[in-house]
This record gives C-alpha cells, structure tokens and sequence, in this order.
C-alpha cells in the first residue's frame, strides 16, 4: 500500500526566487518551524496516550525535529543569522488546522493526514532549495532534510492506518489535499517555508 502522498500543485518557482533573493528569512522561518513541528509531535502524544502504537514514532519524530531545530540555529550562526525573538504568524499551517474536525477519532485522522502533508510540503520545498543552493554543505544539508521529512510524511500516514480503515484514511487524505493546494495558491509568495 503506497503511504507516500502526491501533492495536487508544486511549488511555484517565484517561491524559489524569493528564497533565494532573502535567505536570511527564509531560514529563520525555516528554524521556527522545526521548533513548531517538534512541539506538534508531543501534543499528539500529550493529546492521545491512550493511542499507544503512535507513541514511540511521535517521540522520534520530535526528537529529529528538534535536532534539525538545532542544527538549522548552528547554520544561522555560521551564515551570521540571528535567531529572531518573535515570528510572523504561519498563515499556511494556520488555514490546515482549521480543518481538523471536531470528535476525537475525526481529530486525529485529521491531525495525522495534515502532519503528512505538512511533511511533504516540506520535503519538496527542501529539495527546490537544494537545488538552487551552490555551496556545497548547506546543499547537503537540505538534501539530507528533504530526505527525513519525505521519510515523516510517509509516517504520519502509517500511523493513521494504526487505528484507522485505509478508505476512510485516504478519502481524508484527498480531500485536505486539495484543500492543501487551494491553500497555497492563496498565499502571498515571501521567503518562508511556507
């Protein structure tokens, strides 16, 4: 059964080109939301303990994140970055979680499809960096990052499929992916992640 997820529209290349014109912003954003993203795996756990097949992978994944966290901070500090001590809203996140439905079962389905699509927007995003980047170890490292958040993206549906029939996961997972696109071609295109 194919767990990976094919997003409804790409990232637009005026996204890249932003990017690229204000690095700064782009990885201080991209640091906040590896800090967000480890808090995100806990509140599951935190959220649903009486889940217990969730658990142990939530936990890794929060604890990856916040390494990533840790290692995005290490290249601010080597690009001369600072750390900034307050974040515009993420407008993209905000939107999806709006979704998430009411009922404790319908939650988590939620929370999981979105934490996959999440993941995967990631992942592409990454690798469009990736690629645009020239020196050679911030290359690798968002090449090794695209890799890991492919790598949870997949995982977030696994989980759902847990506890969860695949049809009733899946037809979730379509309808907040397009939900997903429809988001993003509403957004304003700034150096962010998203």
């Amino acid at each position: 059964m194919k767990v990976s997820l094919d997003l409804k529209i790409s990232s637009s290349p005026k996204w890249v080109e932003a990017v690229m014109a204000d690095f700064p912003s782009f990885i201080q954003d991209h640091a906040n939301c590896e800090k967000k993203a480890s808090a995100m795996a806990m509140s599951l756990v935190s959220k649903y303990p009486d889940r217990p097949k969730i658990i142990p992978p939530l936990i890794d994944t929060a604890i990856e994140e916040l390494e990533h966290f840790r290692d995005v901070v290490a290249w601010m500090d080597k690009l001369g970055v600072p750390l900034p001590s307050d974040m515009q809203q993420d407008l993209y996140v905000n939107q999806l979680i709006a979704l998430v439905r009411k009922g404790r079962d319908e939650g988590l389905i939620d929370r999981l499809c979105l934490g996959s699509i999440i993941e995967c927007r990631g992942a592409e995003r990454f690798r469009l960096v990736e690629e645009a980047l020239t020196e050679p170890g911030i290359k690798r490292f968002y090449k090794i990052l695209w890799a890991s958040e492919a790598k949870h993206g997949n995982m977030f549906v696994e989980l759902a499929l847990e506890y969860f029939a695949p049809e009733i996961v899946f037809s979730r997972l379509e309808e907040l992916l397009g939900a997903e696109a429809q988001i993003l071609e509403g957004l304003e295109i700034k150096s962010a992640l998203h």
